[in-house]
């Protein structure tokens, strides 16, 4: 199959139609194989009916709906897991991301080897205040932090190889920073290709001002994850075996002092306080890293969702 194109939706039954038939255009007249695999993430409104009726009507229609709502993250995880394209797209389904992007984005991966191609907004058509300023302090940190320079880590519209999405997991509210996930795995050829962003035609946004808090967490986390999450000692016990080392030498310190100077009390001194709590901070972390370590090797459930129905998947 030459492409897969996993759609994560909530509440989106008046965009799924005209989605539908803009790329079944596009792939027949590019001659392209394809599924579209719909991810109902616990919609309210009849856009599981209207998934149930495209898959009756064209078996390359595919649909797996949450029995709640888990997530953006959460809803591609499973899509990846059910692609079997040799290129596999994601986009939202809002009709903002242009189908006509994908047979270049395609391209792109087959012909010039990429792992991932992400989608760049150039021009936005939403609203400044709410969606473009935050996005352009995430994407600034996340490129900081993570070395890898792309202008729109957020953008729905992404094509990967099928080795790429058959070897990550996406979790919690990691949908965002997917092609760092990827750079952890070891694919490394990451491109960016401007695409056409269109304004929304149905409904309203889903996010909000909650994600410029969020999206930093997302980063601090990805952060941490991405160099200690197999190895969390290596972090905490560290700092702690530091903050323990500064504690030792101040009460060696004041040992010293206490013999050389009898009169004195040690109690009343800052040194004192400082080894104690130093030295309290250190057998914390060393314990903090000790647990991390047994827990990140018992997560075998964070990637479980209750799942009411599939089509085809």
């Amino acid at each position: 199959m030459d492409i897969s194109i996993v759609i994560p939706l909530l509440n989106e039954a008046e965009s799924l139609p005209e989605l539908y038939a803009w790329i079944y255009k596009v792939a027949s007249e590019h001659k392209l194989s394809y599924e579209i695999i719909f991810i109902d993430d616990g919609s309210t409104d009849e856009s599981w009916s209207i998934i149930q009726g495209l898959s009756a009507k064209d078996n390359n229609v595919k649909g797996i709906k949450f029995q709640r709502n888990y997530g953006k993250s959460g809803a591609l995880n499973e899509g990846f897991k059910a692609a079997q394209g040799d290129v596999v797209f994601t986009m939202d389904a809002d009709l903002q991301d242009s189908p006509d992007e994908l047979p270049e984005l395609r391209r792109m991966i087959i012909e010039e080897g990429y792992d991932i191609v992400s989608g760049w907004k150039k021009v936005r058509h939403d609203n400044t205040l709410t969606k473009n300023f935050p996005s352009k302090i995430f994407n600034a940190a996340a490129r900081w932090s993570s070395g890898i320079y792309l202008h729109d880590f957020n953008c729905g519209l992404k094509a990967y190889s099928k080795k790429v999405v058959k070897n990550i997991e996406v979790y919690g509210e990691m949908h965002r920073y997917i092609p760092v996930i990827a750079k952890w795995a070891g694919f490394k050829k990451i491109g960016e290709k401007p695409v056409q962003h269109q304004a929304r035609k149905y409904g309203v946004t889903k996010f909000g001002w909650e994600r410029f808090i969020n999206g930093f967490l997302d980063l601090a986390t990805i952060s941490f994850v991405s160099k200690f999450g197999k190895r969390p000692m290596h972090f905490f016990g560290f700092w702690g075996s530091v903050a323990f080392m500064i504690g030792l030498m101040s009460s060696f310190y004041l040992i010293i002092s206490k013999l050389i100077h009898p009169e004195f009390s040690i109690t009343n001194r800052p040194s004192f306080f400082i080894a104690l709590i130093t030295m309290v901070i250190g057998v914390q972390m060393f314990l903090t890293g000790f647990l991390a370590e047994l827990i990140s090797r018992s997560t075998a459930d964070r990637n479980f969702y209750h799942i009411d129905q599939r089509l085809g998947c």
